[in-house]
């Protein structure tokens, strides 16, 4: 193993094999981010049907919550059929037959990455995944020695994109 001699080759070595342990991680981060950016399409998107047998009379609001289907909209009501979109509710048996637009399982799993809550199983991967990335982005500025060309030029790319950073979250 590296010797660590003083806080530059500490975050040096920290910063070299924390990220050799971290690539496979960030890779699938990066493929389920782009994947989350088309979300609203149906990009590599399968249809998939379901037949459920739910409450009776739900009111709109309760069966988009309950088949999860976001802004779910009632177009017509014949009798006790209640026509959506996605398919069809039966207000007396409720009888619902519907069709939703959903990822493979692998990558639904992966976009469901960077949805977790504290109550979730991967909330800690997420959790260790930023404090990671912000010690990646500390330790780089001992990457270089402060006093030469690419370390100056480091710090105006830093600022730069901070700046862009910040106008983008402003707009």
């Amino acid at each position: 193993m590296d010797k660590i001699k003083d806080t530059r080759s500490f975050m040096r070595i920290t910063h070299r094999y924390l990220g050799y342990f971290l690539a496979g991680i960030m890779a699938v981060y990066a493929l389920s981010g782009v994947l989350l950016i088309y979300r609203d399409t149906d990009f590599l998107k399968n249809e998939k049907k379901y037949e459920k047998t739910i409450e009776k009379n739900l009111s709109e609001k309760e069966l988009g919550k309950e088949l999860k289907i976001k802004n779910l909209e009632i177009e017509k009501t014949e009798g006790d059929i209640v026509h959506f979109k996605q398919g069809t509710y039966n207000l007396a048996t409720g009888k619902a037959d519907y069709a939703k637009k959903e990822l493979p399982f692998l990558l639904d799993k992966m976009t469901k990455l960077h949805k977790a809550q504290s109550k979730d199983t991967l909330s800690p991967l997420n959790a260790f995944f930023g404090f990671a990335l912000f010690f990646f982005v500390i330790s780089s500025f001992w990457m270089f020695n402060p006093k030469t060309k690419a370390f100056k030029r480091g710090m105006v790319f830093t600022i730069a994109g901070l700046v862009v950073s910040i106008i983008l979250l402003l707009i």
